[in-house]
């Protein structure tokens, strides 16, 4: 019978650093699961996957409005202006905080369109979608979270 390729070459120097390499990370993922936070990923627990909501609680949807010079309402995309919906929802405490910091989504919007209007606010929405028994009720209510205007 003969030994993987790779085995008769790995001398005993190797082993015990593959070995010692297989123990730190180990003991790494056990320690960031017994006390780690999602910033400690990969070796964190990333909780954002390890729990559920309640069947009856409110979703939430966050969205980026803007409003043009002449007054009309837009959903502000990725597509508009390079910023993801993630990146908002992340920093949407900042921005509650300091409404300011929402001019850099419109200038984003206006580096990325030249020849739209130009943006005079900058709304974050959070549309709460109505739950019943983990179904959407097709009710919901808006909460305007940060306001920006030039």
């Amino acid at each position: 019978m003969t030994t993987g390729v790779y085995a008769d070459q790995l001398g005993p120097p190797g082993r015990r650093l593959r070995v010692v390499a297989t123990l730190t990370g180990g003991a790494l993922l056990l320690a960031g699961t017994i006390a780690g936070t999602d910033d400690d990923f990969p070796f964190g627990p990333f909780r954002v996957y390890a729990s559920a909501n309640k069947l009856d609680a409110p979703v939430a949807d966050t969205r980026i409005e803007g409003v043009d010079t002449a007054g009309q309402r837009l959903t502000l995309t990725e597509a508009e202006t390079g910023i993801r919906r993630a990146e908002i929802e992340g920093q949407s405490d900042r921005f509650t905080a300091a409404p300011a910091r929402l001019s850099t989504v419109a200038t984003a919007y206006e580096r990325r369109n030249p020849d739209a209007a130009p943006l005079t606010a900058i709304v974050v929405v959070v549309r709460w979608h109505e739950v019943r028994d983990g179904r959407p009720t097709g009710q919901y209510h808006d909460e305007t979270r940060a306001v920006w205007q030039r």
